[in-house]
């Protein structure tokens, strides 16, 4: 172990955290939700309670421990944050052995990236020094990296449980959603849409100081349900052509999907008139509201 006991000259600085360079490898990630709670304390905390470490390399520190600290101070809006720094020349093994020794906070590893990190590392006193137990070295002989397809995707499944008048309004919200699809379908949406998700979340929560997942989604569904004609936007072209010819819902039309009892007898009614004296399909009773409107357009 006597490279490895060697000293390295280390003392703490001052820096602009978006000055460090970061990580391009890191076998450590991060939850979103952790993260945002990251995120969180240390803005309430206005610093760094736990230092990052970097090494001097090319003229710029380079983070080789700490580096969501340093992405959530950036995203907290710290303008300076205390480092623990060399200006030793570190091999290329020694980098490696110190980022996975360092790596204490929360967080999880992606073994796919932990093993190949950990591969670069020829010494055998670097690799102790690394601090992986058996076991972690276990999963890593296990570790194989599959070719990408629908069959490997990782995902998570979210259980949510609302409260009686909030499962009525979710089921309602959901329920032509499930029409669309078989029982034994599932979609799948790309990561930053994921994100963007759980940042609506957080802000639905922030917003109504409420902790309930199911309760800030309830006030996101609420807030779609009130704003359904901004769907237009997807196929609303200009007064000649739309942007598509596919189906579009109703809701983007009128902003709801109801309309009071005694509307809805009248329409009714006149819907199956038209359908009796043959002026529309029976199996298009949509017809009736476009022969309408084109009725009432055509007396401008």
């Amino acid at each position: 172990m006597a490279e490895v006991a060697e000293v390295i000259a280390t003392r703490i600085e001052s820096f602009a955290p978006q000055d460090l360079r970061l990580l391009s490898k890191n076998a450590r990630y991060m939850r979103h939700e952790v993260y945002a709670q990251l995120v969180a304390n240390i803005r309430h905390d206005g610093k760094l309670t736990s230092v990052p470490f970097a090494f001097l390399e090319d003229g710029k520190y380079t983070v080789l421990s700490g580096n969501h600290r340093v992405r959530a101070a950036i995203d907290a809006g710290l303008e300076q944050i205390d480092v623990m720094v060399t200006d030793d020349q570190l091999t290329r093994e020694q980098q490696v052995a110190i980022q996975l020794s360092h790596n204490s906070l929360a967080g999880e590893d992606n073994l796919a990236v932990l093993k190949n990190l950990y591969e670069e590392i020829d010494s055998i006193d670097w690799r102790a020094y690394s601090g992986l137990d058996d076991k972690t070295l276990e999963l890593l002989d296990e570790v194989a990296v599959p070719p990408m397809s629908e069959a490997n995707l990782s995902y998570t499944t979210i259980p949510l449980i609302f409260l009686p008048p909030e499962l009525e309004a979710a089921k309602e919200a959901w329920e032509e959603a499930r029409n669309l699809v078989a029982e034994d379908e599932a979609w799948v949406a790309r990561f930053s849409e994921y994100d963007g998700f759980l940042d609506a979340l957080a802000s639905a929560s922030a917003a109504y100081a409420v902790t309930n997942t199911a309760t800030s989604l309830g006030v996101i569904l609420g807030i779609f349900e009130r704003h359904q004609e901004d769907l237009a936007e997807g196929w609303y072209g200009d007064e000649d052509e739309p942007k598509h010819n596919k189906w579009v819902p109703l809701s983007s039309v009128f902003g709801t999907y109801d309309v009071p009892a005694q509307a809805a007898q009248v329409i009714r009614k006149a819907v199956l008139k038209m359908r009796d004296r043959g002026d529309v399909s029976p199996n298009a009773l949509w017809q009736s509201i476009e022969f309408w409107a084109s009725d009432y357009l055509s007396g401008e």
